[in-house]
Parts: structure tokens; C-alpha cells; sequence
């Protein structure tokens, strides 16, 4: 069962008689840890990165998405951990309920941790993020290669954090940041709007 402690505040914010989203039940780790990117269309557009630390998905809101250009520094803003779960989520999210509007799943995959110390001795990926930065290489359908985490600003005891997710090193592979109003899902070849229409009346 996933650490409900973790997830008490992402249960605080939703009401399960409401929205489909995944309460967090069944959460099961695979050998390598997963990582999701879903398009969410509620008040302001966003991409949602989630990165799988134990039994939960460590979360950013990212505005402008991932990139694949090492030139482009996207800010990321951290959200509450979700279940594990929450990875295949892909629906519409009541309106006037927390995070209300449109989600699909655009990336997701398999994560390598490559965060180092200063001697080059592999350091505990959770530990890593606490202390402000983390390099992993992506394995996704759509995202491959190298990509850091670093915060720039705040801190548990610092008001409100804010990251930058990088890609490190390497060239750009074509791919960019997606249109996210023309960009499918990758579970169900949808657009946001197709899912809307398919699922807003459930």
C-alpha cells in the first residue's frame, strides 16, 4: 500500500466521490522506477512531471513542458506527491474541483537515477532531490537521454521552491515541446479534446 503518509495532502485537495483520479490503494514497484509527463488543461495549461521515488511520484508543474534542447531551462514548480497510480490517469477532472479540467498521458517510461557526490559514489536519488539536485536519464516512449533537476529557489523551510528541469548535454533530438492541444496521448492516441468530448460526461 502506497505511504498514506506522503499522500495525505494529495488526499486533502480532492474529493474521491468526484473525480476518477486513483486514491493511491495498490501502489506495486517495478524493478526500474517509472516516470509520467501528462498535459493538463485546467486554469492554465500545464505539463505535470512525475517521478517515481518509493511508493510515490515526486511531482512538477512544468508551464512550457519538457525539452529536448539542452539550451531551453524550463521552470518547474513542485506539486504534492501522487499515488503511483496516477501514472495511467487520463480523463477530465470535474470542474470547480481541485486541478478541474482535461488530462493525458503524453510520455512515460523508465528512469535511470545518475545523481553522483563530489567523488563520483552514487547517491541516494531521494536524497538527491532533499539536497536540490538530481540527474536521471529518461527511457520514455517519447523523452530519451540525460535530464537534471535543480532547485534555484526556496526550500522546505524557504517559502515556495521553484526547480529548473534541464536536459544535460547531448543535442536536441527534433522533438521539442509539443503543441499541447494537438498533442495524442501516448496510452490512447487522443488529443485533450477528444478525451474531453469522450470522457467530460461520464
Amino acid at each position: 500500500m502506497a505511504d498514506q503518509e506522503r499522500l495525505r495532502e494529495y488526499h486533502r485537495k480532492r474529493d474521491f466521490g468526484r473525480t476518477a483520479e486513483p486514491r493511491g490503494q495498490e501502489a506495486g514497484a517495478g524493478e526500474e522506477p517509472r516516470f509520467v509527463v501528462q498535459i493538463h488543461d485546467a486554469s492554465t495549461m500545464h505539463f505535470d512531471f512525475r517521478l517515481q521515488v518509493g511508493d510515490v511520484l515526486k511531482s512538477w508543474s512544468i508551464p512550457k513542458g519538457p525539452s529536448d534542447d539542452p539550451h531551453d531551462k524550463r521552470l518547474a514548480v513542485p506539486t504534492e506527491d501522487h499515488p503511483l497510480e496516477y501514472e495511467e490517469f487520463e480523463g477530465v477532472i470535474p470542474k470547480g474541483d481541485y486541478g478541474g479540467g482535461t488530462v493525458i498521458v503524453w510520455d512515460h517510461g523508465v528512469y535511470e537515477p545518475l545523481s553522483h557526490d563530489r567523488k563520483g559514489r552514487p547517491v541516494d536519488f531521494e536524497e538527491s532531490l532533499e539536497h536540490g539536485h538530481a540527474r536521471f536519464r529518461l527511457k520514455g516512449s517519447k523523452l530519451h537521454g540525460e535530464y537534471a533537476l535543480t532547485r534555484f529557489r526556496g526550500g522546505k523551510d524557504d517559502g515556495e521552491e521553484a526547480w529548473l528541469l534541464v536536459r544535460a548535454g547531448g543535442q536536441a533530438q527534433g522533438h521539442g515541446t509539443p503543441d499541447p492541444r494537438r498533442a495524442r496521448s501516448v496510452n490512447s492516441g487522443r488529443t485533450l479534446a477528444q478525451v474531453a468530448a469522450d470522457d467530460g460526461d461520464r
